[in-house]
């Protein structure tokens, strides 16, 4: 047996090979795999991969200095663009994606390696569901995590300079002087052709083929080079300043009508985004079109919704992962029209909100505004903004959806300035309706349509649940922030008798409190002390032991409806205490929210407010007010849904809002009204009510069991359902 070659001597031979099938044959028809090629390449790898085996790490041998020497990756980027023979393109993306993947050592820092992965990276996605497609995202792949392993090499494939493009439609060839190593390649890099030294070059027919018209994507900034192979007539074409190729041809590839080809695509953009090179950042955002593609694909799925769909289908479809929109039809047994399309702009919006989360700081303000200005405004304001009532429940249950969705803090920023704008100033009446959207959104809440009004409202409500703090600010603290609601006077002595329990004296009993009593349709008393109606203050104001002041509290909330118009104490496990639990939760989970947004511990100090200033409780409050003083007139759904916004903004750890929502004994300054102000004239209003109803006790323990299920729905007479 004849002993193995020398690693080196058998690499150059299968080099050789190569190189003298395209010197030998005369038929360039015949595809890549009727020949020895591959098998050649393969061998190659092999080589290389056992020569780094057996030597030290990081130490280049001979068999990998004469593939850079030799400039071999140029020579088969030639190839593979000239698909010369047919199907040498796939073999030499097969070899570039195993040989990047399976040396350790680092080879993108060399020109001869970087560069013609550079020019290979143009030759991907240049048409949509070609034969080479997998090979392809493969190999952009391995580049995009080799990239995320060392990211530094990103500005090897940012092109820092004005390009000329060569003209298009002219035969290229390939010539004896290339297989002899003469790199008649157009380089971007402007370094000098070095002749590479293959043995035995003579005589190859020359081939021609046929140059490919390049696809460009809208607004593409960068243009493949054309299918040439020896030196062409330049046509100079003013170019960016930078071009960033891989992101290029990752967009291409998301276009794929493979869904797994897309995918991948998505995901080597997803490893590209999060690189924290600033020059590529900023490439990526001012330079590719990753912007247009995002909101564009986001416009065009949100266009394809039905003109209606029902509110519930869009809030319970399951959980949509980017990666994960596979939908049959057939195997759905909860299908219903447009879900296809639902699911796959719910998918979308997935993503792009995963990139701008995983995304470098200044890549994802960008790409976040890309979205607000070119969705959110463009797309979406005009929906939420018709006066169609199916049109106006439709788009708000989406928004609610994208609002419930949303995780990165970014893109949530952008889509709350969008609904709420970025005003910060008190409001005024006169000024009400500065920001359209947001006067439109409020002013649903209060919709003649109560499933408007319910879906309205539920978006709010989820809206105060994300963490940040400017959604707070800008619908409540801000007109808080004077503290301009209460009446600096000085305290009569009997205003500082308050019984136990935090009850005013002589009105344990509310039912023969005046207040509640001496109201009738045709009642004298002006509004204005109705408004301002609220029990005397505690001897100055004090705050210093927590828990008996909290005990008042509740105890002046639980005490304002009287124990007839009760029914909780009948039912076994229905009292407010079986809450507690809850919200002890959820204020845990606020607190934690909050803590980042430095509140202030203790009111701001009355002497640097400004009390003379008129106060507005803000649009946001005066409707959910409005709405809580009508509550006996509304449906019982619409009632759950204002208090449960109600609670949520009580559920704030601010100063301002526990003072103004939940302290019966600040002192409002006329013409104010508070939370408990509305409750207390709720209150008189239900007392009236009471009396002209017969059996009402018995009725109103009826109908709450029938609320919780316990009792078959059947008529009943004279008393309201929402109660």
């Amino acid at each position: 047996l004849a002993p193995s070659l020398p690693l080196q001597e058998d690499f150059v031979y299968h080099w050789k090979a190569i190189t003298h099938y395209y010197i030998e044959t005369s038929d360039d028809k015949a595809p890549v795999t009727d020949t020895n090629i591959p098998s050649h390449l393969e061998q190659m790898l092999d080589i290389l991969v056992q020569e780094e085996n057996e030597r030290e790490s990081g130490e280049t041998g001979p068999c990998m200095e004469y593939l850079l020497h030799h400039k071999i990756l140029e020579t088969l980027y030639t190839l593979g663009k000239a698909d010369c023979p047919p199907g040498m393109k796939q073999q030499v993306l097969i070899f570039y994606t195993k040989l990047l993947g399976r040396i350790r050592q680092p080879l993108l820092p060399h020109i001869n390696v970087h560069r013609p992965v550079q020019k290979l990276i143009r030759l991907c996605g240049e048409v949509l569901a070609t034969p080479t497609e997998n090979e392809e995202i493969q190999f952009l792949c391995i580049v995009c995590a080799k990239l995320k392993q060392d990211p530094y090499l990103v500005n090897f494939f940012l092109e820092n300079k004005m390009k000329s493009l060569a003209s298009k439609g002219v035969p290229s060839v390939i010539s004896e002087d290339t297989l002899k190593g003469q790199d008649s390649l157009s380089t971007d890099t402007g370094q000098s052709r070095h002749p590479e030294e293959l043995s035995g070059a003579t005589g190859m027919e020359q081939t021609e083929l046929e140059d490919e018209p390049p696809h460009q994507m809208d607004h593409l900034s960068t243009s493949l080079d054309n299918l040439s192979v020896t030196s062409l007539p330049e046509a100079s074409v003013v170019r960016p300043n930078q071009d960033y190729n891989l992101v290029n041809s990752l967009l291409n590839l998301t276009r794929s009508p493979d869904g797994r080809i897309a995918v991948k695509a998505c995901e080597g953009l997803m490893l590209l985004v999060s690189l924290p090179e600033p020059a590529a950042a900023k490439c990526l955002t001012q330079s590719t079109c990753l912007c247009e593609l995002l909101t564009d694909r986001l416009a065009s799925l949100y266009k394809a919704l039905p003109q209606s769909v029902d509110p519930l289908d869009i809030e319970t479809v399951e959980a949509i992962n980017w990666g994960l929109d596979s939908y049959s039809h057939k195997e759905d047994a909860s299908a219903f029209p447009g879900k296809r399309a639902l699911i796959s702009f719910l998918s979308w919006f997935d993503y792009c909100d995963q990139l701008i989360k995983e995304a470098q700081k200044t890549a994802a303000v960008a790409l976040a505004k890309a979205v607000h200005e070119r969705f959110f405004i463009g797309v979406m304001e005009p929906q939420l903004m018709q006066t169609s009532e199916m049109g106006i429940l439709t788009s708000t249950a989406l928004l609610h959806r994208i609002v419930r969705q949303v995780t990165s803090d970014v893109l949530l920023q952008e889509m709350v300035f969008f609904i709420l704008g970025e005003q910060r100033e008190p409001e005024t009446v006169a000024e009400i309706s500065r920001h359209p959207l947001r006067h439109r959104l409020i002013e649903h809440c209060d919709h003649i349509s109560d499933e408007i009004s319910i879906m309205t409202l539920r978006m709010f409500e989820h809206l105060l649940q994300k963490p940040n703090e400017h959604i707070l600010y800008n619908l409540v603290l801000r007109n808080l922030e004077e503290r301009n609601y209460t009446e600096c006077k000085p305290l009569c002595p009997e205003d500082k008798d308050v019984v136990e329990n935090g009850l005013i004296a002589g009105a344990v009993d509310l039912e023969e409190d005046p207040l509640f009593t001496d109201i009738s349709p045709e009642n004298t008393l002006p509004n204005q002390e109705w408004l301002s109606s609220s029990p005397p203050a505690t001897p100055d104001h004090p705050k210093n032991d927590g828990k008996t002041e909290v005990h008042k509290i509740v105890n002046s909330f639980l005490c304002l409806v009287p124990d007839d118009a009760k029914s909780s104490y009948h039912v076994e496990g229905t009292g407010y205490d079986t809450y507690l639990r809850d919200a002890h939760r959820q204020f845990r989970d606020y607190c934690a929210i909050c803590l980042r947004w430095e509140w202030p511990g203790s009111p701001k100090a009355l002497e640097k407010c400004n009390l003379e200033a008129a106060f507005f409780e803000g649009h946001f409050l005066k409707v959910l007010f409005d709405r809580m003083g009508r509550i006996l007139d509304q449906p019982y759904d619409v009632n759950l849904q204002v208090t449960s916004v109600l609670s949520r903004l009580s559920l704030f750890p601010h100063p301002h809002i526990h003072e103004y929502l939940l302290d019966p004994y600040v002192n409002l300054a006329p013409g104010c009204r508070s939370l408990f102000s509305v409750i207390v004239r709720v209150v008189g209003d239900l007392m009236l009510r009471i009396q002209r109803i017969q059996d009402f006790t018995p009725k109103l323990l009826l109908v709450r069991k029938r609320l919780l299920g316990l009792e078959p729905e059947g008529p009943l007479q004279a008393l309201p359902s929402c109660w």
